[in-house]
């Protein structure tokens, strides 16, 4: 009778990591500091857009500021790590903050908030998911702080209408620029395949390599491991 042998395949695949590389690190501040210099750019346009806006409908100009939270969902697609949305939108703030900005040091303190709005919906999901669905929440959820934020600091005395329209306004263009406009950039980027690095850059490549499956059937998370792709090579090899 003849042996048989079973391939030396683990029976779970092995976990992916959570901790920072220092290509996580460099990348990310790499593209926070560049979004930071959008958000200097963007305040010429905001002004004068936000101002029609809030003549026509007072509340309606935070439709334009989740240019301002970009910089958390971007990172976040491209590294994937605990605190990527945080820390970008803290130094992208940062950025904009040394460059002069009319809100001055505050900027720091919207960051830290509207960073946290995105970070706590990727804690949800146990930063494994990275679909559409999850980005855009995330990016709605920074919209939430961006509207409770601005309401408490710089509309305090306003009514009540005024506050609801800002707060849902904000969220609509979080869950929109930030979060769907966040998802079409890091996908743009990974077409050039400067992100073969990361879990983005790969999920670009099966795309490509599958023309039958679309982007949102795809599952943005990333459980291959360095070790195990070596492992799997093995033992094709020895087949």
């Amino acid at each position: 009778m003849p042996a048989t042998t079973q391939s030396a395949v683990p029976s779970t695949a092995p976990k992916r990591s959570l901790r920072w590389r220092v290509v996580d690190i460099v990348v990310a501040s790499v593209l926070a500091v560049a979004i930071g210099v959008v958000f200097k750019l963007w305040e010429f346009g905001y002004e004068p857009i936000s101002a029609v806006a809030g003549l026509v409908l007072p509340g309606t100009q935070a439709l334009f500021g989740g240019v301002w939270l970009l910089a958390g969902p971007v990172v976040a697609i491209v590294v994937r790590k605990p605190g990527a949305a945080l820390y970008a939108e803290m130094v992208a703030a940062s950025v904009e903050a040394l460059v002069g900005t009319q809100w001055g040091w505050l900027t720091l303190e919207a960051g830290l908030v509207q960073g946290l709005g995105a970070e706590l919906v990727l804690a949800l999901f146990l930063y494994r998911a990275y679909r559409l669905p999850v980005v855009v929440l995330a990016g709605a959820a920074a919209g939430l702080a961006l509207g409770i934020n601005d309401t408490v600091l710089w509309y305090p005395g306003l009514d009540a209408a005024f506050k609801t329209a800002y707060v849902v306004s904000a969220v609509v263009s979080g869950a929109v620029i930030a979060g769907l406009g966040s998802w079409l950039l890091v996908r743009a980027l990974a077409a050039t395949g400067v992100l073969s690095s990361f879990a983005a850059g790969r999920e670009h490549a099966r795309r490509s390599q599958a023309p039958g499956t679309t982007s949102a059937d795809t599952v943005a998370t990333d459980t291959t491991t360095p070790a195990a792709e070596q492992a799997e090579r093995g033992s094709r090899a020895a087949r």
